[in-house]
């Protein structure tokens, strides 16, 4: 009997040891797979703090790369163009006034249309002021011309009146009333603006995610940093292939064999509403996730040029671009991220024009 009592106090023993065991081999099991979530949770909890708090940038040997920052709430004007209501009423008029253009029927705003985050949604887009207007693609105006057409319109001398206490129309005064007004269009108040200044509630933990992408594993911030989300610098990519369109980039002005096929970093602000993307249209057609898709296998290297362009030296993809390894959920956090960039619809009715 007590054998039996005994063995059966033994059998009892093994088994709570073996549920004991079960158990804890469970709870360490259950720990092991929710490691990267909890890991995940603290890394958002990481950012909602001090921006001194959060992951320190790998940067690159000799790379500047500045911190990610809100833009200011009110726009710079420069000493020699400061800030005026009248001017910037007056850049808003020649800005939607197709009368500076050769045909009188293209205006500043039929390339840069508010609804569209001022792009015009086809792919390619224009640059400077000056440049624009008379590039013979473009506006094809002649600026004096211009000038001397608009003097002759009888409301336009109380505008310039208005803004510089002289009637007179010239170029200059043209071209910084509309500098004055395009520096009103910024948008600095986006979901990412506001959390760079510390309201840290704005972003999903998705987007906090995607920003920890931006700023680490996807590379982005290498090129895309600061305020304006651009390094200002010229890279290949792989969109300019060799001997077709325009795909000489900056070699084109410098004849340096490094600056073949290269292009300036756009800013990323608005740019859910910027499509199509890259600057010779590339991108057309492409959506966002499938751009990172993209920028995720590393893009690629150019075959050798044909007969016809063999004086030409071959682009070399930067070395900044390389392939990042990730996955569909990381490019879906990283594009959640980017949607914090667009601001809110700037609709502008087209104002009354003299």
């Amino acid at each position: 009997m007590r054998r039996r009592i005994g063995a059966w106090r033994t059998r009892r023993e093994w088994l709570v040891v073996a549920l004991v065991a079960a158990a804890t081999a469970t709870f360490i099991g259950l720990v092991w797979l929710m490691a990267p979530a909890i890991e995940r949770a603290r890394l958002v909890e990481r950012y909602r703090g001090p921006q001194a708090d959060w992951p320190r940038l790998q940067t690159l040997a000799g790379r500047d790369i500045e911190p990610l920052a809100a833009l200011p709430e009110q726009p710079d004007f420069p000493a020699n163009n400061p800030f005026s209501e009248a001017k910037a009423a007056l850049g808003k008029r020649l800005f939607f006034d197709p009368r500076l253009s050769a045909s009188n029927q293209i205006a500043c705003a039929s390339c840069h249309d508010p609804s569209l985050g001022w792009a015009d949604g086809r792919h390619k887009a224009e640059t400077q002021i000056i440049a624009s207007w008379s590039n013979p693609i473009e506006m094809a105006g002649t600026p004096t011309q211009s000038a001397r057409q608009l003097a002759g319109v009888a409301g336009y001398a109380p505008l310039f009146e208005a803004a510089y206490d002289d009637p007179r129309v010239t170029v200059d005064r043209m071209t910084r009333a509309i500098a004055t007004f395009m520096r009103t269009l910024n948008t600095p108040n986006t979901r990412f603006d506001r959390f760079m200044r510390g309201a840290r509630d704005t972003f999903t933990a998705a987007e906090i995610r995607g920003l920890d992408l931006f700023r680490g594993k996807a590379n982005c911030i290498r090129c895309h940093n600061g305020a304006l989300l651009t390094d200002g610098d010229f890279h290949h990519l792989g969109t300019s292939v060799h001997g077709v369109g325009n795909y000489l980039g900056r070699y084109g002005e410098t004849g340096a064999p490094a600056d073949v096929g290269t292009f300036q970093t756009p800013g990323l602000r608005n740019i859910g509403r910027t499509a199509p993307y890259m600057h010779n249209g590339f991108g057309e057609g492409i959506d966002l996730k499938s751009l990172l898709a993209l920028y995720n296998m590393g893009w690629w290297q150019n075959a050798p040029p044909g007969e016809k362009t063999r004086d030409i030296p071959l682009a070399q993809l930067s070395p900044l671009i390389e392939p990042l390894g990730l996955s569909a959920d990381e490019i879906n956090d990283l594009a959640a991220f980017l949607g914090t960039l667009d601001g809110a619809s700037l609709y502008m009715a087209q104002p009354e024009l003299p």
